[in-house]
């Protein structure tokens, strides 16, 4: 796993602001059914378009070379990518949980992914399901998929989420780098 930066001063502000802007408490319930009294909402940070450009600034250092398309996974993915696309100037499509069953039927919206190298683009990785089903529906589409860009890596810090994918994760913030900024 990669991460962008040792805890400097631009991205431990991004990381308070970030933090500070979408960490909320009360009462939640999460996917999973479990009951909890704090919650991010990633999308609060994704609406402010200052602090959405912030992150993206600090992804494109992070995009590979080889980046023919850059691939937004519906829906936390999508804003990240269209601004990320218009800063590195690389084309993006949009890359819907399930192939739409009408019009196109088309998995991956915009450019063609095949024979190309695609880098994922996603908001938030935890245990990383979305992200290994659309490299997998990518890989089937003849893209080649290897590196995951994220905003925050919440996943285990061991780096096993999507290991069995051959997936890189470069992120831009970590779970630990936002408890840090509580105590900054």
């Amino acid at each position: 796993m990669e991460i962008l930066g040792d805890m400097n001063d631009v991205v431990r502000q991004l990381a308070r602001d970030v933090d500070r802007t979408c960490r909320l408490s009360g009462t939640f319930t999460l996917r999973s059914g479990v009951v909890a009294t704090e919650y991010f909402d990633k999308y609060l940070f994704e609406s402010d378009p200052l602090l959405l450009r912030r992150v993206v600034d600090l992804m494109v250092p992070l995009v590979p070379e080889d980046t023919e398309v850059l691939g937004g996974l519906e829906m936390g993915g999508i804003p990240l990518v269209t601004v990320l696309s218009q800063a590195t100037g690389l084309p993006a499509v949009y890359v819907r949980k399930d192939a739409k069953q009408y019009g196109t039927t088309k998995l991956a919206e915009g450019v063609s992914v095949e024979g190309k190298s695609v880098t994922l683009i996603e908001d938030v990785i935890t245990t990383g399901g979305a992200v290994r089903n659309a490299a997998l529906a990518l890989r089937a589409l003849n893209a080649h998929v290897s590196v995951v860009l994220c905003a925050i890596d919440r996943s285990n810090s061991d780096g096993t989420a999507l290991a069995d994918t051959q997936l890189t994760i470069r992120s831009v913030l970590t779970k630990s780098l936002l408890d840090a900024s509580l105590v900054d």
